[in-house]
């Protein structure tokens, strides 16, 4: 039989390109396929380079929030364009954007753009060891903060999904500094954080768990968080990357009205184009150079068509019930596939916080990264393969997340619902 035209793409890439992928769980190893070449995209709907078209659940992990190629955004960076790509130099768009994100995100009084979420956490977590004079970070277990060396330690995201249990390359000098602790879990939140030994200068988590799906913090767990932090002059990062103008405008600290230290951004406010932030109280964001001692650079940093693809879509947040709308839509769909599965006698944990979701192949509820990896990885691979060859690309690894879009449709949801329902039944007759 003759090759698709994505898996001879495949094999072309392959030979230059490690694992033929630019970031892991594109590779689709976890769910026993080839990947897809996308050719193009418009709304809820991507291509392929073989003219399959799907309906879109990844939306790039999360920024296309407005769906793919929306008008808008599209002739944002084509007026841009045509003015100069990149000037390694001060535009006035910077200012705008930083002017946004600073009005909507409670906790943000000043903003520093950077080129992603990685470089973004990274530098959160220097500016905190430099504001504090302090050394360790405490991170989550299943968390996933970007693969700076510092953060590779019980990880979620692709490192999870490929049973990497940390990664070569990363010396125990630096690792050494890192604790990572059970999410959700306030006995051992109190323990380490009220420790006197440890030298602690932050902690960072992602307010809603995305990287090993997802995975909601009780209330009373963030709550402590800040009063422990607060009370010992420890600082607070949110990693807002996947959050950040996607559960409200102000973000997940705006959705559970708690505020952190430090935020780090991404996704969304690059509107598809490669762009990250982190930003602050004033007093520790002027620890940055050139103001401050601590040093963090950047060439492509405020890229102007970065910046206006973010402009564009910040404006496009702003309409009226845009989120409630978008929250409400998503709670109506979650909760269809939550029938489809219990009529179908397959043992799913649906877990749901506004346009994220993730269905978890499990008996028991998943509150945490142990309950994480209690789900049945190989059926949601069938799960996975089965929506595929039904027109609908999911996020090819058990613990990533789904992004419903303000363009999926309602039609297009119950399509899902009724494709979800024809693969549910399959996996229980098997």
């Amino acid at each position: 039989m003759e090759k698709t035209i994505s898996a001879q793409m495949f094999d072309k890439a392959q030979k230059f390109i490690p694992g033929g992928v630019n970031s892991p769980v594109r590779a689709c190893k976890s769910v026993g396929c080839d990947p897809v070449f996308i050719a193009s995209a418009n709304g809820s709907t991507i291509v392929d380079v073989d003219g399959n078209k799907y309906l879109d659940f990844v939306c790039s992990w999360g920024p296309m929030i407005m769906g793919h190629a929306h008008p808008q955004i599209i002739k944002a960076v084509q007026d841009t364009a045509v003015g100069g790509t990149s000037f390694g130099a001060s535009t006035p768009l910077e200012i705008d954007l930083a002017a946004m994100v600073c009005e909507a995100v409670p906790s943000i009084e000043k903003v520093r753009f950077v080129n992603s979420g990685t470089e973004a956490t990274m530098s959160a977590i220097r500016l905190a060891r430099g504001y504090t004079g302090k050394n360790v970070v405490v991170k989550f277990d299943g968390c996933y903060h970007g693969h700076a060396d510092s953060f590779l330690v019980k990880a979620g995201s692709g490192v999870i999904t490929l049973g990497i249990p940390g990664s070569p390359g990363v010396p125990e000098d630096i690792v050494k500094n890192t604790l990572s602790i059970p999410y959700n879990n306030i006995e051992e939140l109190e323990k380490t954080l009220c420790d006197e030994t440890l030298d602690i200068a932050c902690v960072i988590l992602e307010p809603v768990a995305g990287n090993m799906g997802c995975v909601e913090p009780s209330k009373e767990f963030l709550q402590t968080l800040r009063k422990l932090t607060q009370e010992r002059g420890i600082v607070l990062i949110f990693d807002e990357v996947i959050t950040g103008f996607r559960l409200s405008y102000g973000g997940a600290q705006e959705y559970f009205g708690i505020n952190p230290d430090l935020t780090c951004l991404g996704k969304i406010i690059g509107g598809g184009l490669p762009v990250g932030a982190y930003g602050g109280k004033t007093e520790i964001m002027n620890q940055i150079a050139p103001d401050g001692p601590v040093y963090q650079a950047g060439t492509l940093s405020g890229n102007p068509l970065a910046m206006a693809a973010g402009i564009a879509t910040l404006k496009l947040l702003q309409a009226q019930d845009f989120y409630k709308d978008l929250n409400d839509k998503s709670a109506w769909f979650a909760a269809q596939l939550q029938e489809v599965a219990e009529a179908s006698g397959v043992s799913v944990q649906l877990n749901r916080v506004g346009s994220l979701l993730t269905p978890f192949f499990a008996i028991e509820p998943v509150i945490d990264f142990t309950s994480a990896m209690k789900s049945d990885t190989d059926r949601y691979a069938r799960h996975w393969r089965a929506m595929l060859e039904m027109g609908v690309y999911l996020a090819p690894s058990q613990f990533e997340v789904a992004f419903i879009s303000g363009v999926h449709t309602e039609e297009e949801l119950k399509t899902v619902v009724q494709k979800t329902e024809l693969s549910f039944k399959k996996l229980a007759g098997n």
